[in-house]
């Protein structure tokens, strides 16, 4: 096993040394009192006398062999002979994979690993090793107390082909370290700085330059088998995991587990519970790693009524099956068909075992050997260490799913309504499942047939006349500050008074569509750059200030002033806040009456859209009723919303009025979820005929009049039929008796609009109080 010298940087160079050994059998020599102890020890001196090297230290690596029996007879003390099968030991080289002078039994260990097998520690690259070694460094030189103990082990397959893990233990008292002339001496700060910064090589290196120390001595190793602890260790990193960056499987979960029960040639198989569905899962990803030959035989043979008496049963009785030889099964149990699943994957040993949790079914692994014997209750002994972990694999496992399949929903579609998630989050999990798979799935459109609609809106009136009357407010004012300013500076401004006197003009006598755009651009090219240029020259401290506070006045976006608009937007921003919230409360109501598709959208007022209908709640029994309570509903929370408004409205900056409006509707619509705006919309175009009136609803008149069909402080019903009036009536007529509604209403004809002729309206006044 000698190999070539450790090649990998190092802050010190390596001399191999048996001086601190000689040093001991010295003292022992001169001031031990036995006898045969001096004698004995004086034999071993002599023989070294003429191999210097052994004191001075040597780098050449052939003479550990040359000289294999001195070092024998020398380190016999360390090495008991009494010991030798059963200790795992040897000298090393510190710092190398060079090791000498085994015991019997480590010996063997590296005859079964084979001719080619080289001992490497496992799970430490260049730059850990390092700074490990510049700690030693600081423990044995500047006698730092501080704890170098990274955990090192050797993998060592046995000859069976089992990967042994074995822990290293590495006595290091016949060790010395010398700074040589190229050696920095750090102080301590520095050294405290070093230790707060571990994984900083380049820091490590400036201080602790490659071999600029030096190491004297030899290192004795001794082994602990801990392959079942190790194998425990990488299975909490191995087992079931997504991770939608790499999806590849972990191969390696195989050869831990035959490491873990020591079983050469073992297959394991897993299948997951899908409780709501009552039937196991295979994990897609892994597929082609876990073997499930019972598993699969149990899904596929036995009927739906037997494989859910039997996940019910497991609630009851959840004991794990160990056969340890197949051939001892009862002969009846020989004649079944499932017999015979196992003689022809050629199974003689097996183990199947349910996950459970709060006595429910997560999963059931399967363990399967060709060889006989290969499980037993001991092995299965070993699985109640691994329970645990295994219940915390599924448990991520399911987290990280759902996760996954609530990010795909968001992704793809949008954020979903409750209401409606159900039948997202199937077609999620199509998706999800085919990706772990690597197969190609494309996601099908949502959609829901036959749904009744509810819409209503409050509007908040003549906001467009208000938000065009404030622009012209905000540059009118913008164009005196700007007179203001020019008039105090030089003659290069009077172009720009000129142009400000003809955009003045045109804005309050002949305003065209595009005269705001031309004064921004006007602002933007030139009068702006110009004021700009005047703060950076010698100008009057009075022009700067009125210029520094003519921009504090400028919305950078536009370049125009925007103090009265701002007050419209935050009263509309206000306005929309409350009364959606007010609606958003009011819905969770409306939800436990029958749940049912919602949305709402915020403009220059509110408004909402109900879609109810079996298809979106299948579960639940859905009649005509559902339809009327709801529109009752909405009638009152509309009518709240309106009495709120008027409470609030005289603390807003602009003053306010909101016309509310409810569109009835009886025939059935179908809805489609739209890929490209991530929202749902109406499907079809005999459907969009109710879109279409909803839209021209907005400013319609009440027939052979001027007069909108909407106004402040009353509630506009528009509908169809004579059924529709008789319904809203009696609506109309409870709310009258608490107080809400007048008795006030009026029967109004709405105009003909452009395809649309016969619709009616009911107007009533919400109650001063």
């Amino acid at each position: 096993m000698l190999a070539n010298f450790y090649k990998k940087d190092a802050p010190f160079k390596i001399f191999i040394s048996f001086k601190k050994y000689l040093d001991v059998l010295e003292h022992i020599r001169y001031n031990d009192r036995l006898e045969y102890r001096v004698n004995y020890v004086e034999s071993l001196i002599e023989k070294t006398k003429n191999f210097q090297e052994l004191k001075e230290g040597f780098q050449d690596v052939s003479l550990l062999e040359k000289n294999e029996e001195l070092i024998r007879l020398l380190l016999a003390d360390l090495f008991p002979t009494g010991l030798t099968h059963n200790e795992i030991k040897a000298a090393s080289i510190p710092f190398s994979n060079i090791t000498f002078n085994y015991t019997e039994r480590f010996k063997n260990i590296l005859k079964d690993a084979g001719k080619n097998f080289e001992i490497e520690i496992r799970n430490i690259d260049d730059d850990e090793m390092y700074i490990f070694c510049c700690c030693l460094i600081l423990q044995n030189y500047f006698k730092k107390d501080i704890r170098t103990t990274i955990p090192l082990y050797f993998d060592i397959p046995n000859k069976n082909g089992i990967m042994k893990h074995y822990k290293i233990t590495v006595n290091s008292d016949f060790t010395e370290i010398f700074p040589t002339e190229r050696s920095k001496i750090p102080t301590d700060d520095v050294l405290d700085m070093l230790l707060e910064n571990m994984d900083d090589i380049k820091l490590w290196k400036k201080y602790f330059p490659s071999e600029a120390w030096i190491l004297k001595g030899f290192t004795i190793l001794s082994l602990v088998d801990c392959t079942s602890e190790v194998a425990l260790s990488d299975l909490k990193s191995s087992m079931i995991k997504i991770d939608l960056e790499n999806l590849t499987p972990d191969e390696n979960l195989i050869e831990i587990f035959k490491s873990y029960f020591e079983v050469p040639e073992l297959n394991f198989g897993l299948m997951l519970f899908n409780k709501k569905d009552q039937k196991l899962e295979k994990v897609p990803i892994y597929e082609n790693v876990f073997t499930n030959h019972i598993l699969d035989f149990w899904i596929n043979t036995f009927d739906e009524e037997i494989r859910r008496t039997t996940f019910n049963n497991l609630s009851h009785n959840s004991k794990p099956i160990v056969i340890s030889n197949v051939d001892n099964l009862d002969e009846n149990i020989k004649q079944l068909s499932s017999f015979n699943i196992l003689k022809d994957n050629n199974i003689n040993s097996f183990m199947v075992i349910p996950i459970m949790q709060d006595n429910e079914l997560l999963a059931i692994m399967e363990f399967t050997s060709p060889v006989v014997g290969s499980f037993n209750g001991l092995k299965l002994k070993k699985m109640e260490f691994f329970t645990d972990m295994m219940l915390f694999s599924l448990n991520r496992f399911s987290f990280e799913k759902n996760y996954q399949i609530e990010a795909i929903i968001q992704r793809e579609y949008t954020s979903i309504h409750n209401s409606v998630v159900w039948k997202f989050r199937n077609e999620a999990e199509k998706y999800f499942t085919a990706s772990l798979g690597k197969k190609i799935y494309t996601l099908k459109e949502i959609s829901f047939k036959n749904l009744t609609p509810l819409f209503g809106v409050s509007d908040i009136r003549s906001s467009s006349e208000k938000r065009f009357n404030l622009m012209l407010q905000d540059i009118n004012q913008q164009i005196e500050w700007l007179k203001n300013i020019l008039t105090l500076t030089n003659s290069d401004s009077e172009k720009f008074l000129l142009a400000l006197d003809v955009f003045e003009n045109e804005l309050n006598h002949e305003i065209k569509a595009d005269t705001e755009q031309r004064f921004q651009r006007l602002l933007r090219e030139e009068i702006h750059p110009f004021l700009q240029g005047k703060l950076e020259v010698r100008t009057s401290k009075e022009i700067k200030s009125m210029i520094q506070n003519y921009f504090a006045l400028v919305l950078t976006q536009t370049d125009l002033f925007y103090n009265h608009r701002k007050d419209l937007d935050n009263s509309i921003t206000l306005v929309n806040r409350k009364l959606a919230d007010m609606l958003d409360e009011s819905q969770i109501k409306a939800q436990q009456i029958f749940p049912h598709y919602y949305e709402r959208f915020k403009s220059d007022g509110v408004e909402h859209n109900l879609y109810i209908g079996h298809t979106i709640t299948p579960d639940l029994h859905y009649t005509s009723k559902v339809v009327h309570k709801l529109r009752y509903w909405q009638l009152k929370t509309i009518c709240k919303m309106e009495l709120e408004f008027q409470s609030f409205k005289k603390d807003l900056p602009i003053q306010l009025d909101i016309a509310s409006l409810i569109f009835v509707y009886n025939e059935k619509i179908d809805i489609r979820f739209r890929m490209d705006e991530k929202r749902f919309d109406v499907d079809g175009a005999y459907n969009s005929y109710y879109e279409i009136i909803k839209k021209r609803l907005d400013k319609a008149h009440i027939k052979d009049s001027s007069e909108r069909i909407t106004a402040p402080g009353k509630i506009t019903i528009v509908y169809f039929g004579m059924e529709n009036q008789k319904e809203y009536l009696e609506y109309i007529a409870k709310l009258q008796k608490k107080g809400i509604l007048q008795h006030d209403v009026e029967f109004l004809k709405v105009e003909d609009l452009q395809g649309i002729t016969g619709l009616l309206a009911l107007r009533v006044s919400l109650s001063q109080d």
